[in-house]
């Protein structure tokens, strides 16, 4: 069931979980209009309709009578297609090249974003050329890791790069097609680390906290300091909690240590050089060597440094040319070491989160193109009563599609790099998202509608270029028509034990089958009751009957009676058992089922009442073959190959 849309795509209301439907008040109505109508003119209403060579496509869901300006010149055609032109034009290849379209569109264009320059002088259009479907993965079967949690002896602490590449190793040995990881992106580079990887401060460029020190150029050039930080480094894998504060401080003392031995050197220089060309870069290692300056992120800077733009970003640029550097040398080499880990074994499946730390990288270079007095969430619903405010600042949908989808182009290119596959998080906020706005809870949010089909277009292109697949997290309450564009371009959707009714074996090929998520109970937690007595004790309300229906999900999945004191160990083993025969072309183990984790990584509605994205598994990589890891991979080999 859809809803009506206004101009700016705000949705009348919504229908939720409990089955009713909910309305925005009519304050939450007039701050949505505004948070998009900022600095714009009234223009012509957005058309319905086929892709069009003046950029008109329908907005998916939304009827518009008035709204922003629509002189966003975009054209979506697919290979092959010969639309027939109403001049002549040049087409400009994003590799460089130029073809001569005379009457009509050559069939053979590469996929890609390129543009149309009419020879009568008309508007240029650009011209994206997606395929019609995601490339689909040979079934098979994968695991899934928390970086940050997955220590080796060799670590600081946390999960690194090298340790990526060496648990890539360890599970193409299981047999094992896919590795999948959380987000990897950077956080603000203050003393206070951010612990979720869903809160980066950009999602473009890499932390460096992840970083192997010992595994960069140089690292043996500061002698005892280095073996003395590793040897504090890895005390911290005693601790059951990642302290981020504690490494950063071991990591980055390290680090510019290393930095001032080898910045002169002839092999820094020549990356140097190259990266000094990538101008996204050098605004990213500008913003992190003007946090450190403040102490901050961008939104209490002074107004000479608060926009990329301003003059004085440029001669803050200049006068601190070398911390400038420091910054771009340390995504060079998050570069190199990942690189590494996505050649060491199974393939890597990277994560990108729907959103970004407000006060980062990504909403200082983009700050143009966001409703920075909003924030993107979830409503109330069965699973979270109170509804979920996740602090990051939307796109305006309008805004972003007038720049050409520039920022979404360059995350995916970034992202999609060093992966075989690529996690989209929350992909129903491609059509759409839940906007709080300022002062407000999540109970008086409302939804907004984007560009979905043009954002989901716009992804496959990218990771089809990246002969990547595409899985979409569609979870919770997805309207019909997300679900039908990503069927109509076979982007993989996820089964979750926890939730699916169906047997696995009907499960549809072209999913992704898991039993849980980082964002749910592990098997241990659920079966034993740890989860919920951990959720009470974080100040999350007691829900007996809700705990109960997943209980009598895991049993039935199982195909143990619900009500027997079945050891939790059996209760594993014939979970993922039914997941290894699903119907799904992946299925993915999490490694804290394998190691018997109770605690789920993350307790959505809590910040530091619960050890969110802390808790590090009980058991190094080199222990991993002491679990249930073997077992479980052995079934998995035999139901998969």
């Amino acid at each position: 069931m859809t809803t009506e849309h206004d101009a700016f795509g705000i949705a009348s209301g919504w229908w939720g979980t409990d089955g009713n439907l909910h309305r925005p008040s009519p304050e939450t109505l007039v701050a949505l209009r505004q948070a998009q109508a900022a600095n714009q003119q009234d223009g012509a209403s957005q058309q319905d309709g086929a892709h069009q060579q003046d950029g008109a496509h329908q907005q998916d869901g939304a009827e518009h009578q008035e709204g922003p300006p629509r002189d966003a010149h975009l054209w979506f055609v697919h290979p092959g297609e010969t639309h027939e032109l109403w001049s002549e034009g040049l087409i400009s290849l994003e590799d460089g090249g130029e073809v001569l379209a005379q009457t009509h569109l050559p069939p053979d264009l590469p996929l890609g974003a390129h543009h149309l320059h009419p020879t009568d002088g008309g508007p240029v259009t650009q011209l994206f050329v997606v395929p019609h479907r995601s490339l689909r993965p040979k079934r098979g079967w994968g695991w899934s890791a928390q970086l940050y949690a997955t220590r080796s002896a060799a670590s600081w602490g946390q999960g690194d790069f090298v340790d990526l590449a060496d648990l890539a190793t360890w599970a193409a040995g299981t047999g094992a097609s896919l590795l999948a990881h959380n987000p990897l992106g950077a956080s603000l580079p203050l003393q206070h680390q951010q612990a979720s990887p869903y809160y980066a401060s950009s999602r473009r460029f890499l932390s460096p906290l992840y970083l192997r020190v010992e595994s960069v150029i140089g690292a043996d050039l500061i002698g005892e300091q280095l073996t003395q930080a590793a040897t504090a480094g890895h005390e911290l894998n005693r601790h059951p909690r990642i302290d981020r504060d504690q490494i950063w401080a071991l990591k980055l003392s390290a680090l510019r240590s290393i930095w001032a031995q080898v910045r002169n050197s002839r092999v820094v220089e020549h990356s140097m050089g190259i990266a000094e060309q990538d101008a996204a870069l050098t605004r990213h290692a500008t913003f992190c060597a003007l946090a450190v300056f403040h102490g901050s992120g961008w939104q209490t800077w002074p107004n000479e440094h608060r926009h990329p733009s301003a003059a004085g970003v440029e001669e803050f640029r200049s006068a601190h040319a070398d911390e400038v550097a420091f910054w771009r040398w340390l995504q060079i080499e998050c570069e190199v070491q990942l690189a590494v880990a996505a050649r060491a074994g199974a393939g890597l499946m990277a994560d990108l989160p729907v959103g970004f730390d407000p006060n980062g990288s990504d909403a200082w270079c983009d700050q143009d193109l966001l409703a920075l007095d909003c924030r993107i969430g979830a409503p109330p619903d069965e699973f979270n009563r109170d509804g979920q405010d996740w602090g990051l600042p939307p796109y305006v949908p309008w805004k972003l599609r007038q720049a050409g989808y520039a920022p979404w182009l360059e995350t995916l290119r970034r992202v999609l790099n060093h992966c075989d596959a690529l996690r989209v998080d929350h992909v129903m906020g491609l059509f759409r998202l839940f906007w709080i706005p300022a002062g407000m809870t999540p109970a008086g949010g409302g939804y907004v509608s984007q560009f979905g089909s043009e954002l989901l277009d716009l992804a496959m292109m990218e990771a089809a270029r990246a002969g990547a697949t595409l899985v979409g997290e569609d979870l919770g309450t997805v309207e019909s028509e997300v679900r039908d564009a990503l069927s109509d371009r076979d982007v993989f959707g996820y089964r979750i034990g926890w939730f699916a009714e169906d047997s696995p074996e009907h499960w549809p090929a072209n999913t992704l089958a898991s039993l849980t998520t980082h964002d749910l109970p592990t098997v241990a937690g659920l079966w034993t009751g740890a989860d919920a007595e951990q959720r009470v004790a974080a100040g999350v309300r007691a829900d007996p009957q809700g705990d109960q229906l997943l209980r009598s999900r895991l049993a039935h999945l199982a195909g143990i009676d619900p009500a027997a004191e079945a050891p939790v160990d059996q209760v594993l083993k014939a979970a993922y058992q039914a997941l290894a025969g699903s119907g799904s072309d992946l299925a993915i183990v999490t490694l804290e089922d394998a190691a018997g984790v109770t605690e789920r990584p993350n307790l959505p509605g809590t910040v530091d009442e619960h050890p969110n994205f802390r808790t590090a598994l009980p058991v190094l990589i080199e222990e991993l073959d002491s679990t249930a890891a073997p077992a479980l991979a052995a079934d998995m080999r035999s139901a998969r190959g």
